[in-house]
């Protein structure tokens, strides 16, 4: 049986963070669990809530950050701390409806040459997630932000990033896996440094893909699932959305514009 740890960066929402917390133990019976759960000086008191909160499970450890570093430095802060064989990368609105984590580090560590997986997620309503994706470029991102406005070649290209294109149903190896659930070789996390420090938020998960992707290769594993709220909306939040601007500036950058693989 693997040793699996996980790790949820919390920004306020006390509520939400407890709940996801509260499924993993539920729905996670293996004794050599380690679940970190990193507050980034969410300004409301959801780190001094956390600190307070008894789990009733010592595989729980809350680190209280005295600033918010961003999403990947978050994560960054618990790096040190494992020596799990798998390690998961969790959304603070995700919720486990079952045994996931055990299953998936053990095909994780089966599966020849993976390093990197995410399951199948699914809206609290029971819709499907179109997260599994190509490789981004910038044509593919902005079509992304706008197909949901405008439709018709925008929503083509959206259709295309998400893999839409493609079936889904199985396990398939893919260029982009996203940051609300990853399972991660945590030797492999840990050689390559976890996430790219200079991002704040947003791109980080792609970042980081495409150096799992130099180690080995990174799948969807849809015969897992899990549901995930998925708050997105930088579009609506000019503050947001140039900061996902950004993001993206330095990831094509760092790795150019060209088309993926698949």
């Amino acid at each position: 049986m693997a040793k699996i740890s996980a790790c949820i960066v919390a920004y306020c929402n006390y509520d939400e963070v407890c709940a996801a917390v509260r499924s993993i133990l539920r729905h996670t019976p293996s004794p050599t669990l380690a679940l970190y759960v990193v507050d980034n000086g969410s300004p409301d008191g959801c780190g001094r809530q956390l600190a307070g909160t008894d789990f009733g499970d010592p595989r729980v450890t809350v680190l209280p950050l005295p600033e918010n570093l961003g999403f990947g430095k978050g994560h960054n802060a618990v790096l040190d701390r494992l020596d799990s064989d798998v390690h998961f990368i969790l959304n603070p609105d995700i919720l486990l409806t079952g045994n996931v984590l055990e299953p998936m580090a053990d095909w994780l560590l089966a599966t020849p040459d993976a390093v990197l997986a995410t399951p199948q997620l699914y809206f609290p309503d029971g819709r499907l997630q179109a997260l599994p994706r190509r490789k981004p470029t910038p044509w593919l991102l902005l079509a992304r932000q706008l197909a949901p406005r405008f439709g018709g070649i925008f929503q083509k290209a959206d259709d295309h990033y998400t893999m839409q294109d493609e079936d889904l149903t199985r396990p398939r190896r893919i260029e982009f896996c996203t940051g609300s659930f990853m399972a991660a070789r945590t030797n492999v996390l840990k050689r390559i440094g976890g996430f790219d420090p200079d991002y704040f938020m947003y791109v980080e998960d792609a970042d980081l893909t495409q150096r799992f992707l130099r180690e080995g290769e990174v799948w969807l594993a849809p015969q897992f699932s899990a549901i995930h709220a998925w708050h997105r909306a930088p579009m609506r939040d000019a503050g947001k959305f140039r900061m996902q601007l950004a993001s993206m500036g330095l990831y094509f950058k760092k790795w150019g514009c060209g088309k993926g693989a698949l």
